[in-house]
């Protein structure tokens, strides 16, 4: 294995040696061991993406191991690569890592969700074996955002890494590690697209170099654009180049997802010494505090969910895969909108979301305590400083991506003692500063007079009225209340939901503890019907995120089917089973894959005789069998449900079935239970 994996990194090498910027992937052959493991031959092989606590946190072990581990692999220069620069790009490291070369220090990055790149071109020996060692620690340090989450906070080396080889003249991959290139949408309508290229270039010499911008239609150049630069020696330098492009083709959403590829070629006469790729998706939108948010001119309500990057087994070392079907199963339901919470994520998700054309909110891990102790904010310069940072690099990193629309600020925090406001308003100022044409929000679960509230252009709350307290009715109520009261605010939903184990079924509908081991799945379908009842009835609300589509690790938590997990997802950790609830969204928001599905199939055996048939559909009406016998048609009302009350059951076994007709298409389901 480990000769067939060296002969395909020889093969990349060979196969890119004319290609004008290198990019190895470096994931395989790492040596891993725990820094208190100083014994020789402690450590083992592993492959990247990796975590350390994929079994412990997964467990339910509230101290689970947030230490310092090591991780080591060989590098092997060619000699031909003298005269070029080498970087390390890390997509994502859990906490604060340090790197060496050779076991000399070369940089430290503390944040465990941004990418970060370090230049290693002085301190590689050519034609020789160079020791790479990465230090990671995912210990609690008080100068790095998140201090506190209802989250697991995985260690490791848990996404790609990469080694990049450019000339000595390059479109500079060390500006916050973003891609180097900013496609600026400084005015955009129907008619004209007026954008500028902003781009990120670095040489170690004087260097006349051209720039040349070219923006694609699939292959049809659609515009293009060529400047002379004198590049200066300099880790960074920046040139504009504007374009302009007439009667766009517009990044619709999910309606019309496209966008245009742009590339950026840095030349010196034919020679061409680098190049780098972003899509650009054309688009404009705006927020009101009473119609809403609109893409393109047109209203376009957001309905969405929240996403934490783990999943069984793995927890957060995500493979492509991973991604792929996450994103798969969130266009499935129907949503057009997304919360990346509570930290940035990996670039290929952001991807995905602009494929598929959901709305993003993207965000920094300026995370506070929720109903937990301790606080998300430590007002000292370090701490503040190094949330700046995480601030621009995630503005940086993922500025490109047509999708996303909001960058949010925080979440959940306390104003007693340290008060994050002030510091809260420099952020605002700062993410406005380096991106003036998003929008900036935050997700608040303080009382709705806090002036915490009133910094960013929107507010979201966290909801869960029938869950922590109240009733699913009281949550309309509140919406009006705070919309009447403070009518120039821009009022979100950043967070609603309910836990629900798939294990737990009873055939009558009964109020949960939600600290309780017993989070029955009828609840949290009862929960989600109530809620998008309220929200889908007023417009001013711009936005309602549900906490959350999958269920995600929490080491902390004990409560629901086993400990360790937050089951409040609609789609269960392993991505196996969508819950009934998963399906009631289906119907209301995907109105093109018709379907039947039969709620409360998984509660088999019932002990009341006389049971209301549940249905969810897309379709305008839906007929019923039991056992055999017709037993009419009902229309489905204005939240694509149909019931049937007081249906019989016979003792035994019973055979429920449902049919509906579309365009002489038949769709159908059938569920078995059994009358106790």
């Amino acid at each position: 294995m480990k000769t067939i994996k060296l002969f395909i990194f020889f093969i990349l090498i060979t196969f890119t040696s004319q290609a004008v910027r290198r990019d190895v992937l470096i994931n395989d052959n790492w040596m891993f061991r725990f820094a208190h493991q100083v014994s020789h031959k402690s450590e083992r092989r592993v492959d990247l993406p990796h975590t350390w606590n994929a079994k412990d946190a997964l467990a339910g072990i509230p101290d689970y191991y947030r230490g310092t581990a090591n991780y080591t692999r060989v590098l092997k220069i060619p000699e031909g690569w003298k005269g070029k620069r080498l970087f390390l790009r890390f997509e994502g490291a859990n906490t604060v890592t340090d790197v060496f070369i050779n076991q000399r220090h070369i940089g430290e990055h503390r944040g465990g969700y941004g990418a970060f790149v370090f230049e290693i071109t002085d301190w590689i020996e050519y034609g020789k074996d160079n020791q790479l060692q990465v230090s990671v620690s995912n210990a609690l340090h008080l100068d790095v955002m998140p201090l506190v989450g209802d989250f697991n906070f995985y260690g490791g080396i848990y996404r790609d890494v990469h080694l990049l080889v450019t000339e000595e003249t390059c479109i500079s991959p060390l500006d916050y590690a973003s891609p180097g290139v900013y496609l600026i949408q400084e005015s955009v309508s129907p008619q004209r697209a007026d954008v500028k290229a902003r781009i990120a270039v670095s040489g170690l010499a004087v260097d006349n170099v051209n720039l040349n911008v070219r923006v694609y239609d699939g292959e049809k150049v659609v515009k293009e654009a060529v400047q002379p630069v004198e590049v200066k020696p300099s880790k960074v330098m920046y040139v504009d180049v504007p374009i302009t492009i007439g009667t766009p083709h517009l990044w619709n959403g999910r309606q019309d997802p496209f966008m245009y590829r742009v590339e950026v070629t840095l030349s010196k006469g034919d020679r061409i010494l680098d190049k780098v790729e972003q899509p650009l998706g054309v688009r404009f939108f705006e927020l009101d505090a009473d119609r809403g948010f609109s893409l393109n001119g047109q209203p376009l309500r957001l309905h969405g969910v929240c996403r934490h990057q783990d999943r069984i087994e793995v927890g957060n070392a995500l493979r492509p895969e991973h991604h792929i079907e996450d994103a798969a199963l969130i266009a499935e339901v129907g949503a057009n909108a997304i919360r990346l919470a509570h930290y940035p994520q990996a670039t290929m998700i952001y991807d995905l979301m602009d494929k598929y054309g959901l709305v993003v909110w993207a965000e920094i891990p300026f995370v506070g305590p929720g109903g937990y102790q301790d606080q998300g904010f430590v007002n000292t310069s370090f701490f503040r400083q190094n949330g700046k940072e995480q601030l621009i690099e995630l503005i940086r990193q993922h500025y490109n991506h047509p999708s996303i629309c909001f960058w949010g600020l925080f979440n959940e925090l306390k104003t007693p003692a340290d008060n994050p406001l002030e510091y809260v308003r420099e952020l605002n100022e700062l993410a406005h500063k380096e991106d003036p044409t998003r929008i900036i929000t935050s997700a608040s679960n303080l009382n709705d007079d806090n002036e915490l509230n009133r910094v960013t252009d929107a507010i979201c709350w966290n909801k869960y009225f029938g869950w922590y307290g109240g009733n699913p009715d009281d949550l309309g109520a509140w919406a009006d209340k705070v919309h009447a009261a403070y009518p120039q605010l821009k009022i979100g939903i950043s967070e609603y939901g309910a836990g629900a184990s798939i294990y737990h079924q009873q055939d009558s509908l009964k109020k949960v503890v939600p600290t309780g081991w017993w989070h029955p799945e009828n609840w949290q379908t009862y929960y989600h019907m109530k809620s998008w009842g309220q929200i889908s009835e007023r417009p001013f609300i711009w936005g309602s995120f549900i906490w959350a589509f999958f269920d995600f690790g929490a080491a902390h938590r004990t409560e629901g089917d086993r400990p360790g997990i937050n089951d409040k997802g609609l789609v269960t950790f392993d991505r196996k089973v969508k819950k009934d609830a998963f399906y009631y969204y289906k119907a209301n928001w995907d109105k093109d894959n018709k379907f039947v599905y039969i709620a409360e199939r998984r509660c088999k055996n019932r002990v009341n005789p006389q049971v209301d048939i549940m249905v969810f559909t897309n379709l305008p009406e839906a007929s019923l069998w039991v056992n055999g016998q017709y037993m009419g048609k009902a229309k489905a009302d204005k939240w694509a449900t149909v019931r049937w009350e007081n249906m019989s059951l016979i003792p035994g076994a019973n055979r429920i079935e449902v049919k509906s007709v579309d365009k002489k298409k038949e769709y159908s389901d059938t569920v078995g239970w059994i009358l106790q």
